[in-house]
């Protein structure tokens, strides 16, 4: 038992030397074939850990606006798919009527407040400055439902909101880039050829919510002012409206559709030209489509894994070409058959095997560098490297190392001991 012990293990052992010692023997080539794994690994491990990270940045800013808020978008969809605006479909269903009769507290007695919103970039000028700014179409009612602080002044109000006021409040990274730390308040700048005067900065709030931009890099003018001077348009891109409590939100959903049937003469709820969600259904929507790119990017990732494997393939066939003297005298001198295929599958998981570490070392520094990168520039991005992935990465290397080694390891198993011999 001993003895049958001991050569088990002399087996299993002489193969992994030889592999080694031929790896060893042409460090280039190695190197070339393992750079080919370790880019496709790395490319995985980037993708699975940024796509967690921005998914968790998303849900989390979502969640962090409130639990009681419901918002309505332009265009239908079903329970579980997202709404035609949500995919960048341009919808003008929603105007600034349906607004007014959700937030007046008459229709919708649920409803606490609601904020509409529309939004696009523009040149900024101020003292010679130009500076490229997303701005943000919205109502007086921004305060109460986003539950944001100004610094210093004030926000626009109801009056302004509807008299195209061409008034602004200004994030603090607007103050830095476009005003550079002065004062702006009571100050005039350009935008789309029209002055607007500053009455308001924002206090520093970092990242926004889903679909609304940062507060710290916008500009926020009246909605009515956006519409016609900005935009040229007489639509709603988006509403949020702020329930009293969780516990009305189903009420507030089904008047909110009671009331825009009404005004949208929709009789069939299988006609409705409008999505209303609440904040789970917001976030399971969001989960959804981030998942899909999630693995989306991921499938593009693994076609560098395979391309990777093929570069084994090619390699171990050439080296078989280049080794059929000494797989013959290995086969002339006792080696089974069995044994020249476990050399070169050994040899071809190695050559995987090594460019899997290195690959996850380097996606997982590459990931580590991603979020320092996003936390330098205010975004509350969280660096998420799952042990699930790296061990999956791990046993994708080597098995690719096996898969794409098998057919030139059969080829070196089959070699006859007397035509290799013979071979030049």
């Amino acid at each position: 038992m001993e003895n049958c012990s001991n050569n088990c293990h002399m087996r299993l052992i002489d193969p992994i030397k030889i592999s080694y010692k031929n790896l060893m023997a042409a460090k280039f080539r190695s190197f070339l074939t393992i750079l080919g794994i370790i880019i496709g690994v790395a490319s995985v491990i980037i993708i699975m850990a940024i796509g967690r990270s921005a998914q968790a940045l998303i849900l989390d800013q979502v969640s962090g606006i409130g639990s009681n808020l419901i918002g309505i978008l332009p265009g239908a969809s079903d329970e579980k798919g997202p709404p035609a605006a949500a995919m960048g479909i341009k919808v003008t269903t929603l105007k600034y009527g349906d607004l007014e009769a959700l937030r007046s507290g008459k229709e919708v007695p649920e409803i606490q407040d609601a904020a509409g919103y529309v939004m696009g970039s523009q040149t900024a000028k101020y003292k010679g400055e130009d500076l490229t700014v997303s701005f943000t179409g919205t109502t007086a009612s921004y305060m109460d439902v986003e539950n944001i602080e100004i610094a210093e002044g004030r926000f626009f109000n109801k009056t302004e909101e509807a008299d195209v006021s061409k008034v602004a409040v200004v994030g603090k990274n607007i103050v830095r880039d476009l005003f550079l730390n002065e004062d702006p308040i009571g100050k005039t700048f350009q935008l789309k050829d029209h002055n607007f005067t500053v009455i308001g900065i924002f206090e520093s709030k970092g990242s926004a919510g889903f679909g609304t931009a940062s507060a710290d890099d916008s500009v926020f003018i009246p909605l009515i002012t956006a519409q016609r001077l900005m935009l040229g348009i007489n639509h709603i891109a988006f509403i949020r409206a702020k329930v009293r409590s969780t516990d009305l939100i189903p009420y507030a959903i089904a008047n909110t559709k009671a009331t825009l049937r009404e005004r949208h003469n929709i009789d069939d709820p299988a006609d409705d030209d409008f999505s209303v969600r609440d904040q789970a259904q917001a976030l399971e929507m969001i989960k959804n489509i981030t998942n899909v790119l999630r693995y989306f990017l991921l499938a593009i990732g693994t076609i560098s894994l395979v391309v990777g494997g093929v570069g084994i393939m090619n390699t171990m066939l050439i080296v078989v070409n280049q080794r059929i003297r000494e797989v013959g005298l290995r086969r002339a001198i006792g080696a089974k058959t069995r044994d020249i295929l476990v050399q070169f599958l050994m040899e071809s998981a190695a050559i995987s095997f090594f460019g899997g570490v290195l690959g996850i070392v380097l996606g997982i520094l590459v990931s580590f560098i991603a979020a320092l990168i996003m936390q330098s520039l205010g975004y509350a991005w969280p660096f998420l490297v799952s042990w699930q992935s790296i061990a999956a990465a791990t046993l994708v290397s080597i098995a690719i190392g096996v898969v794409f080694g098998m057919y030139p390891a059969r080829k070196a198993s089959r070699v006859s001991p007397m035509e290799s011999l013979r071979y030049e």
